[in-house]
């Protein structure tokens, strides 16, 4: 899925900026996380663990120039793709040390945001899809993260419960269940919820103290002491994707 990251620090601009995007997204029937920051400290603390296909980032903003922060964004990502928007004119010319695809001047322009958008995802590589490899008895079967609804241990294995509706069943293993999913849990829109369950949070359809109700009705516990703990990562989950507000 195309991930987008939108930041400026004047909270006006940012609705602004998330609003035209998210109506470009509509017109092209095009799928999208956008995940807004207000300051730009709090970007560069987040693409420490995460990437994202897309930036469009203000220049002028406190302790971190936007600048600045397409340099960090373009060091450790070639692909990704920044847009700047911004009042000031003047930093054109030392913004394209980012190699960004387009420098707007504010107010922005409805139909040269959308062109520029065009131009970006088109430039995007979405092919990268995280996947997972699972041994089963008698094969190995190499899994989209995204297919998961949920993991569940039980008698020594693993047993992952797939968008497709199959249950697919690991072989016996010997590794805590928390180690064996470690590579899943690295990916953010995972949570465990349960010594005995993680589960994928894109699937949720239900959020209550005691459990979450998934896609397809799946039910999976979560455990009592991990409440706090998970109610807040699932909130703040939500909260990154637009999901409250």
């Amino acid at each position: 899925m195309l991930r987008i990251a939108i930041c400026d620090d004047i909270l006006q601009e940012l609705e602004t900026l998330v609003s035209l995007t998210e109506e470009f997204l509509a017109a092209h029937s095009l799928e999208a996380e956008i995940v807004k920051f207000s300051h730009p400290d709090v970007l560069l603390a987040a693409i420490e663990t995460e990437s994202y296909h897309l930036y469009i980032l203000d220049i002028v903003m406190p302790m971190v120039s936007g600048l600045e922060l397409g340099k960090e964004i373009r060091r450790l990502d070639l692909e990704a793709q920044i847009i700047y928007a911004t009042t000031e004119p003047q930093f054109a010319l030392q913004a394209y040390a980012a190699s960004p695809v387009n420098y707007l001047i504010k107010p922005i322009e409805r139909q040269q945001l959308f062109d520029t958008l065009t131009l970006a995802i088109s430039k995007a590589d979405l092919s990268e899809e995280k996947t997972f490899a699972v041994k089963t008895a008698d094969s190995l079967r190499v899994m989209k993260l995204s297919d998961i609804i949920s993991c569940e241990y039980r008698d020594h294995a693993v047993i992952f419960a797939l968008i497709s509706g199959e249950e697919l069943v690991s072989r016996t293993m010997r590794e805590k269940f928390s180690e064996y999913c470690s590579p899943i849990l690295k990916d953010r829109h995972f949570l465990q919820c349960h010594i005995s369950y993680v589960i994928n949070m894109r699937r949720v359809e239900r959020f209550a103290k005691d459990s979450f109700t998934l896609y397809g009705g799946r039910t999976v516990p979560i455990a009592a002491k991990q409440y706090p703990v998970v109610r807040d990562t699932y909130m703040d989950y939500l909260m990154a994707k637009g999901g409250l507000k």
